[in-house]
């Protein structure tokens, strides 16, 4: 072979080995087949080497977690798990709208249009307000909402807030019952030129849940009539449902009982039911647990066009719009900047999940009014995933997956098992006055209160990695724009905050001696996690070694920090030794199987955290 031989490149009709493609090309093609018995038997060989001497059958059910009222995610999917539903959710656009309400791209543009942007603003003063909606709508906001009444925007002002506002432009939607919605009508009164996707945000039956008080709905026929153009009348405010506790379930149960009830006053008040459809707008609280927010705004439209179909709603009016707002369940006042991460999640996961519309709420709303920086952090969550990630370029990116498909179809057999309860009991305004939503939302959250004082669902700032130095961010205080005497509000961290708040206001920082045996690299990691405990309290946690330093740590409650070894050999003795030197209190880091005498309590994974800093708080006297 000569030079020009070694050097020759293929022709035009030749491609070189390494580039050929084979007709059919196999991902796993290089490794062997496994089955699902071959996984479980490795998960089993884990399991028995943690220590778990008892497994369920099939094994996975050990690693299965609990996302909603009667759903659980397993560990492992495949297929089978998925079975028909992935072919059985339609197309983007088209019902069950599964997949999306929106059928496809921007014509201009050849992508999908992404989402609507919508900030909220309920500042009391008109020209902070004003200046903050020019910022919004300057940087990236398409639309606004605005909360109307006391403690919020004064509906008197709604006019001067919005004289800058190109309603041609930039659609509006208001919160605050009748008052508002009339405010809104009477400004934009004969104009024909309005932006579509406005709302005038009536919502009774929300009002109940919230107030207890029974609302009249007859009037929403009336007002739809009056509605411009591609407005909608009413918001099936489901984050109500949210607020108070309810799963995924629950809230999208009592959000399908809320719109048919709607549906009924429309039509009897004479509106065709295609027209009723469409008068309708549902928003829902998207949460940092991705997958679940993801699969239940999928599920949401799969059941509201059942509804539809059911109803006779012709297939384009039964497509379900959605208003996506950022839970304010997960918002955490200690430890704030994690909420930027918290909403982040949730945005990410409201787009994927098909949301027409979504609200990031700023990362300090739990601690007064937002400032100027947290509007900016909230509006840029959005804009990023929508313009730099790109997020609204696929159609439903979870569609096909087998999770997310078989988790779509679990909370929507849920839902509509939840809903025609509701129905049986006579429309959710009889279940709210019957207490059959309040026992079923208070029974949910029980369930959620649960792990999180035993720190399975951990809160990251509060329960987990308190910082006990931090200097949160002052903030203006907000009122409390929320009626009371109906369903409550609840908190994620709100357990752990108070006990916090009470050890910051006691006259001395209260401790927990840290009694530790043996060196360093044995003793550190019980301390490490003993510490973490202890602080999600606003407990401080001196170490020392052994009983020495009980004294100085000015405390009479300690902890026992050292391996199992270490605890069979001197964790008796060293709890006597702790009594002596004045302990009235004595834990030990581990699990209560090791049966130390002398010891109150334990702490460990999966304790009830809860409980424990509650007693260590009354036995050092900390004022609740």
């Amino acid at each position: 072979m000569n030079a020009t031989e070694q050097t020759a490149t293929p022709g035009d009709d030749e491609v070189p080995a390494e580039h050929e493609v084979p007709e059919e090309l196999s991902l796993a093609g290089a490794f062997p087949e496994v089955t699902r018995e071959q996984w479980r038997e490795l998960v089993a060989g884990v399991l028995r080497k943690a220590g778990r001497d008892r497994l369920p059958d099939p094994v996975e059910d050990a690693l299965r977690r609990t996302v909603a009222t009667g759903v659980s995610v397993a560990p492992l999917y495949t297929a089978e798990d998925a079975g028909d539903l992935p072919t059985a959710v339609g197309v983007p656009g088209l019902p069950p709208f599964v997949r999306g309400a929106r059928p496809g791209a921007a014509p201009e543009s050849g992508v999908p249009a992404g989402w609507d942007l919508r900030q909220r603003h309920a500042h009391p003063d008109t020209a902070v307000t004003r200046e903050a909606i020019a910022a919004d709508l300057d940087n990236g906001v398409t639309s606004l909402w605005l909360h109307l009444g006391e403690g919020a925007v004064p509906v008197a002002a709604l006019g001067d807030v919005l004289a800058d506002v190109y309603l041609d432009l930039a659609p509006v939607a208001v919160s605050g019952g009748l008052p508002a919605a009339e405010a809104l009508l009477s400004l934009v009164e004969g104009r024909t030129d309005l932006a579509p996707g406005g709302s005038l945000g009536l919502d009774p039956l929300g009002d109940q849940a919230a107030s207890g008080e029974e609302q009249d709905l007859s009037g929403l026929a009336g007002v739809a009539r009056r509605a411009p153009a591609g407005w909608r009348t009413a918001v099936v405010d489901a984050t109500v449902f949210a607020d108070a506790g309810a799963s995924a379930v629950e809230e999208l149960g009592c959000s399908l009982a809320a719109g048919v009830a709607y549906l009924r006053a429309l039509t009897d008040g004479g509106l065709p039911v295609d027209e009723a459809f469409t008068q309708l707008e549902f928003r829902y609280a998207a949460s940092a647990d991705q997958f679940t927010t993801i699969a239940g705004l999928r599920a949401a439209r799969r059941l509201w066009d059942r509804v539809g179909e059911a109803s006779g709603a012709s297939p384009d009016a039964r497509a379900q719009r959605q208003h996506a707002v950022t839970s304010s369940v997960m918002t955490t006042r200690r430890d704030p900047w994690v909420n930027m991460l918290r909403t982040t999640v949730a945005c990410f996961a409201a787009g994927v999940g098909g949301a027409d519309v979504v609200t990031v709420q700023p990362f300090d709303a739990a601690l007064g009014l937002p400032d100027a920086f947290s509007r900016r952090i909230a509006r840029n969550t959005q804009s990023l995933l929508v313009e730099e990630a790109s997020l609204a370029r696929v159609l439903d990116p979870a569609g096909g997956s087998w999770y997310v498909e078989s988790l779509t179809d679990s909370l929507a057999q849920a839902a509509w098992a939840w809903f025609t309860e509701i129905e049986r009991a006579g429309g959710l305004a009889a279940a709210l006055s019957s207490g059959l939503v309040r026992d079923r939302l208070a029974a949910a959250w029980d369930e959620r209160a649960k792990r999180l004082a035993t720190r399975r669902d951990a809160i990251t700032g509060v329960s987990e990695f308190p910082n006990l130095a931090e200097k949160l961010p002052e903030r203006q205080p907000a009122a409390d724009l929320h009626p009371t005497g109906g369903l409550p509000r609840v908190r994620a961290a709100q357990a752990f905050e108070e006990l916090r708040d009470r050890a910051d206001a006691a006259p001395t920082r209260p401790r927990v001696h840290l009694a530790t045996i043996g060196p360093v690299a044995r003793h550190t990691a019980r301390a490490t996690f003993a510490g973490n405990l202890f602080q999600a309290g606003g407990l401080e946690t001196p170490a020392g070694d052994g009983a020495s330093g009980l004294a100085d740590a000015g405390t009479t409650v300690a902890c026992i920090c050292g391996t199992d070894g270490d605890y069979v050999d001197s964790a008796a003795a060293l709890a006597a030794e702790l009594r002596t030197a004045g302990a009235t209190q004595v834990w030990l880091a581990g699990k209560p199987s090791l049966s130390v005498d002398g010891v109150d309590g334990y702490v460990y994974a999966g304790c009830d955290a809860l409980d424990v800093l509650q007693r260590v708080h009354e036995q050092l006297g900390v004022p609740a």
